[in-house]
């Protein structure tokens, strides 16, 4: 069984690994909604409890599938979602934090996920035309209501989780860092530490990069997200295939998969750090958690430090890399 870790100071407690449920609905391939539901009930009973969903995957659907699929299982769980868009005719149409469309998507978030209260809500991404504590302040009076219970911030930079930090207390922070996306190091994980806030890392195998069978960009049908990210494309797919093979030696060298090598190596980067590593199948699941049984030592971490250099490529299409607040 998976150990616990606490995200925060407020008392959230949830397993060591959890679940990203994006790529059960959307951006990776086709769906399989009864392979996807099997895989939230295999975590559950190889004990993990932490799922991460929002309102913007499907759109929608991804809420209503972790709802079916935690019917009778809600109390052995740990919930949580993000909202922060505009969302027009089942497609992206700008960011919207207002209070008003808090309080209305909340609502909509609960009836999609069949229960009463959502254990975690990240603001998915900063909206600049709301300030920060006005969208903590409307937060606050939700987790008052008893509509939520812990907040989070995703994507964010420092000015800002420090304003939202003097408003109410932000339990987690939720942005891309692996053992190849190092962005948040030199600053934001210092603060967090300072200020008694939880990481929790999406994208910890690199994208799929670094279970190292990933394919170009090019090979991806229309509407997978990997055929438009550039660390995908060109030579970019190239250099970063480079880095694969030498997480792949160590991985061999310690009877691992790449992939729980690059997943040991965040967890041993701290206790206040809980990765959601995303597949929609079981025996990927089962491979991600083995990441927890392996040991690495000081002179082996710092040997992937040094052996894996900066990822070649922007992290999003310019689009969505003008979203993340730094």
């Amino acid at each position: 069984m998976l150990k616990k870790r606490k995200l925060g100071q407020q008392g959230l407690e949830v397993s060591e690994l959890g679940l990203g449920c994006m790529g059960m609905s959307q951006s990776y391939g086709v769906p399989d909604d009864v392979e996807s539901i099997a895989t939230i009930h295999r975590a559950i009973d190889l004990g993990l409890t932490f799922f991460d969903t929002a309102e913007v995957y499907g759109p929608f659907i991804n809420e209503e599938l972790l709802g079916r699929a935690l019917k009778g299982r809600r109390d052995k769980v740990f919930i949580a979602t993000k909202f922060g868009f505009k969302i027009t005719d089942g497609k992206l149409a700008g960011l919207d934090s207002r209070p008003g469309h808090i309080s209305e998507v909340v609502d909509q978030s609960l009836r999609r996920l069949g229960t009463d209260s959502i254990d975690l809500l990240y603001q998915h991404r900063l909206d600049p035309q709301v300030p920060i504590e006005e969208v903590v302040g409307t937060l606050a009076e939700l987790v008052k209501a008893g509509k939520v219970r812990y907040l989070g911030l995703s994507e964010v930079g420092e000015e800002t989780i420090r304003r939202a930090n003097k408003t109410f207390p932000i339990s987690a922070l939720q942005s891309e860092y692996s053992l190849w996306e190092r962005n948040l190091e030199p600053s934001i994980i210092p603060l967090i530490r300072e200020l008694g806030i939880g990481l929790v890392p999406f994208s910890p195998l690199g994208r799929g990069f670094l279970t190292g069978s990933v394919k170009r960009a090019e090979e991806y049908p229309e509407g997978d997200f990997r055929r438009t990210d550039p660390r995908y494309q060109s030579t970019n797919y190239d250099a970063n295939m480079r880095i694969v093979a030498k997480v792949r030696e160590i991985a061999s060298r310690k009877k691992a998969t790449p992939a729980q090598i690059a997943l040991a190596w965040l967890l041993h980067k701290g206790e206040d750090i809980v990765p959601i590593p995303g597949t929609k199948k079981r025996n990927y699941l089962e491979e991600n958690l083995g990441a927890v049984k392996i040991s690495l030592t000081p002179e082996e971490m710092k040997e992937l430090d040094v052996a894996v250099p900066a990822v070649s490529g922007q992290r999003y299409n310019p689009t969505h890399q003008a979203m993340v607040d730094r």
